[in-house]
């Protein structure tokens, strides 16, 4: 199986830019982090038809790993993509990880983000993570369902899962 175009979702916090780093790697793919893409300095996010549009480009091209949920547009690199992996980690671990990348880089900006978009504590983003689970992951798997048959769907469900594909994927992956 040849995977070219990936995207990778799941809660704030579940690892889905760390773990598209190192998918990046281990395929040779290109990774492309939506947070960095799509907040301008200031955290000033692009206009919603620049966006779409950016988000469409973006997908057209040959080959690709994609993080990042973005609910209203998550369909447009759901349909364009051959695999999509699902980081479904549980809700402790990504309020732990959240928390913790917000003291790490506290008024610096992340790696996975824009320049001039330091790191800020809110409690509202804690609160989505908190209903991650409730609100969108019922909608979420519905979504995956229904294209299961015709994308490669992967759930990795803990830290060890995710570590454990990445030591399974073979050199080749990428390659026709």
């Amino acid at each position: 199986m040849t995977w070219s175009k990936i995207a990778i979702i799941g809660s704030a916090g579940a690892g889905k830019s760390t773990f598209s780093r190192q998918l990046g790697k281990h395929t040779g793919l290109p990774v492309y982090h939506l947070d960095a893409l799509h907040w301008k300095p200031g955290w000033v996010p692009t206009p919603r038809e620049e966006w779409d549009a950016f988000q469409r480009q973006l997908v057209q091209g040959g080959q690709w790993i994609i993080d990042g949920n973005y609910a209203r547009t998550l369909d447009i690199r759901l349909q364009a993509a051959d695999t999509i992996i699902w980081l479904d980690m549980p809700t402790y671990l990504c309020l732990y990880r959240a928390v913790k990348r917000t003291l790490m880089y506290r008024g610096k900006t992340r790696p996975d983000l824009t320049a001039g978009c330091p790191e800020r504590f809110e409690l509202q983003f804690l609160k989505w993570i908190w209903n991650f689970r409730k609100k969108q992951r019922p909608a979420l798997l519905n979504r995956l369902t229904a294209l299961s048959g015709q994308k490669t769907v992967i759930i990795l469900r803990s830290p060890k899962e995710a570590e454990h594909f990445l030591k399974q994927i073979p050199s080749s992956l990428t390659q026709a």
